[in-house]
């Protein structure tokens, strides 16, 4: 009998992921920054086709990652600790999926081995965003998409 592998996001809780392992778990879609609406009285979210200005819409990820929570202070600093309130994640994300005990898709980059995996699949934003400094915010309403699971 072949032992199947077991993967490190499946031995163990979002809580017991190194730093290292946490950061891994995203696939660089860059859905999560984009800018979105919520809805309260509804208790909804809704996401926009208008991307935070440091996000890199060709290959992923924040140009200034480091920096990000100082540079943009309604940036969200996703932690394990906060996993309860992951609902507002797209369906896709790994945080999510991982949290909600599901596997991670085909596509993502720690199964596929491959970092524009997330691009080939059509998952990111890659080419469908509009950069925050070439939108009037006040009319991020006519920016709604529902492209985002």
């Amino acid at each position: 009998m072949i032992a199947q592998k077991s993967w490190f996001w499946e031995r163990k809780t979002l809580q017991e992921l190194s730093q290292q392992e946490w950061e891994s778990l995203c696939d660089g879609c860059g859905k999560c920054c984009l800018h979105k609406l919520e809805d309260e009285d509804a208790d909804e979210v809704y996401y926009t086709c208008v991307a935070c200005r440091y996000l890199d819409t060709e290959n992923g990820g924040c140009r200034q990652y480091k920096q990000r929570l100082e540079l943009v202070p309604e940036c969200i600093n996703l932690k394990p600790e906060d996993v309860e309130n992951f609902h507002w994640l797209p369906s896709t994300c790994a945080y999510r999926l991982v949290a909600e005990g599901q596997p991670l898709p085909d596509w993502h980059p720690l199964i596929s081995g491959r970092a524009d995996s997330v691009h080939r699949a059509g998952i990111s934003v890659k080419g469908r965003v509009y950069r925050e400094q070439d939108v009037d915010v006040e009319d991020l309403e006519d920016y709604i998409v529902h492209w985002v699971e």
